[in-house]
């Protein structure tokens, strides 16, 4: 599913009715009507019940219009609660507005925060005349950039409190007002939607920090022409179920030797852990060989802990590698398809040297995590001096090590973080950063992005980013292209926890994430073949 952001979304509209021809006042009217459609389909009949509906400026308020509308038709009683005078209302809004007026439809005017507290300490009147069905959020849409105040922010709370004290659902007109649109971030306060109807396309901030406030999202076709959908160039995508119908079934004459060897460059005294949940991961994903390269005091553990990768103790490595096995590490190379580097490495100086060879030479694609990035950041203006393909799956400390910004920075703003790279020149290479973490986005050099909408709160715990880098590179020894292993192995990743999450949302094991990922790599193949 395609993602748009603000910008794009504006776009969107804005050669909808300059170019072909379509009013806006038709969009407006489908905005709301579909609203009213999500609204009626998950809460039930508006017949005698009273809707609130918070109206704010801009279009977003206009589409409460419609909605106030629609639900006045369905034979429910809407209650208008205007932050602005309505009378300033200006386009297809004060079109909306005028018809709501000569309607004879109740509202009252909140323009100050004095006047917001008297009708809301009213709303239990109205619910003795009509019980509440639900809750409009209509002041802002997905153009907000700036923090509320004033009575904007005390509506927000408002709204929170009519939820929580008499369990009325809220729902939100395109995004919760106070939501950044692009990053998530809440603009000083948020409402907090149990339904959110948005238009045309979902946007990034519906899904950022696992989208605590959007509640349900809804997509309601508003006629955005597919054409202009598809002609705006749109770079973003949601990952979904959906998107694991990229995974390609396996052919029957498959051997472990058409199935891709993956070297994995892990490990140190006390981290060997890191190295072995890789590897699981991707012989769980389906590479056909895996090569553990370690430090030879070490080679014991490895060869105990997972039987089916092959381990090569490294002479001059002793308790974690080093640069002086250089040489015999690409000897290793011949018949790999890809190098996964990083999980439980250390950042000893010989250790560093060895990564940063590798790392600007090599021409496989290669997995970057955890010690190699932190290995990178202390040599940013390498970064982009590649020989091939690179993904780098930081969490967000090693994101802002990696880009010189504070974690609260990079949290701020997670899309802009992950696109740190589009502007810079790679020699042709493909670089794909991997910002993990609630809603993880994954961001390429040319500019293409995705949000993952799969994973669940059970996946904080340790080695969860250990198992995924070793999915992506199992992916990409495989076949799958560098952005497909990237997008594929989050979004596994992520699907296979939901699945051990239908029983509990903690206590379960980065290994057991890795352990049904055949469960469900086979159950989506199956759906796709059309034998299940």
């Amino acid at each position: 599913m395609k993602l748009a952001t603000a910008e794009e979304m504006q776009g969107l509209d804005r050669r909808t009715i300059e170019d072909i021809g379509v009013p806006g006042i038709v969009l407006m009217e489908n905005a709301g009507r579909g609203t009213v459609d999500r609204m009626e389909e998950t809460f039930g009949s508006f017949r005698d019940r009273s809707v609130l509906i918070f109206v704010g400026p801009g279009n977003n308020g206009g589409d409460g219009l419609v909605v106030a509308r629609h639900v006045h038709q369905r034979g429910g009683f809407p209650q208008l609660f205007f932050l602005i005078d309505p009378g300033r209302l200006k386009g297809d809004a004060a079109i909306n507005w005028q018809v709501v007026r000569q309607l004879g439809l109740p509202f009252q005017v909140t323009g100050s925060e004095e006047a917001l507290e008297q009708a809301v300490a009213a709303i239990g009147e109205i619910h003795l005349r009509h019980p509440v069905h639900s809750v409009v959020d209509a002041l802002f849409g997905t153009g907000l950039k700036r923090d509320l105040a004033g009575r904007f922010l005390a509506t927000t709370r408002h709204i929170g409190e009519l939820r929580r004290r008499h369990g009325w659902p809220v729902v939100a007109i395109d995004i919760p007002s106070g939501l950044d649109a692009d990053s998530g971030r809440v603009l000083g306060g948020a409402v907090e939607a149990d339904l959110t109807v948005t238009y045309c396309l979902a946007k990034p901030g519906h899904f950022m920090h696992g989208g605590p406030l959007t509640g349900s999202l809804h997509i309601v076709d508003i006629g955005i022409p597919p054409q202009v959908v598809e002609g705006a160039g749109l770079g973003g995508h949601l990952l979904d179920r959906q998107w694991l119908r990229l995974l390609r079934p396996r052919a029957r004459s498959a051997h472990k030797g058409t199935c891709g060897h993956l070297l994995i460059l892990a490990g140190s005294e006390g981290k060997t852990g890191a190295a072995i949940l890789s590897a699981l991961g991707s012989l769980r994903s389906g590479s056909g060989l895996v090569t553990l390269a370690v430090p030879h005091l070490l080679n014991p553990i490895f060869e105990t802990s997972l039987p089916e990768a092959m381990t090569v103790p490294l002479p001059s490595s002793a308790r974690r590698l080093s640069v002086d096995d250089h040489e015999q590490i690409l000897d290793l190379l011949a018949g790999k398809a890809g190098v996964v580097i990083g999980p439980g490495l250390g950042t000893a100086r010989e250790t560093g040297e060895l990564v940063l060879r590798l790392y600007r030479d090599l021409e496989l694609p290669m997995v970057v995590d955890a010690d190699g990035l932190n290995i990178l950041a202390r040599h940013r203006e390498e970064i982009t001096v590649v020989a091939g393909p690179r993904i780098l799956t930081p969490h967000p400390g090693e994101m802002a090590r990696l880009s010189g910004l504070q974690t609260a920075d990079i949290q701020q703003d997670r899309l802009a973080a992950a696109l740190w790279l589009r502007d810079r020149k790679t020699g042709g290479h493909s670089i794909i950063t991997v910002l993990k973490g609630a809603g993880t986005v994954i961001a390429e050099t040319g500019g293409r992005w995705a949000v993952n909408g799969t994973g669940n709160p059970g996946m904080a715990s340790g080695g969860m980013g250990d198992v995924l880098s070793g999915i992506i590179g199992g992916l990409l020894v495989q076949g799958y292209p560098p952005w497909e292993a990237a997008t594929l192995g989050v979004c596994l990743h992520g699907a296979a926890a939901d699945l051990l999450a239908r029983r509990t949302e903690r206590g379960y094991l980065a290994s057991d994430v890795a352990a049904i990922l055949p469960r469900l790599i086979s159950g989506d193949a199956m759906v796709r073949e059309g034998t299940a």
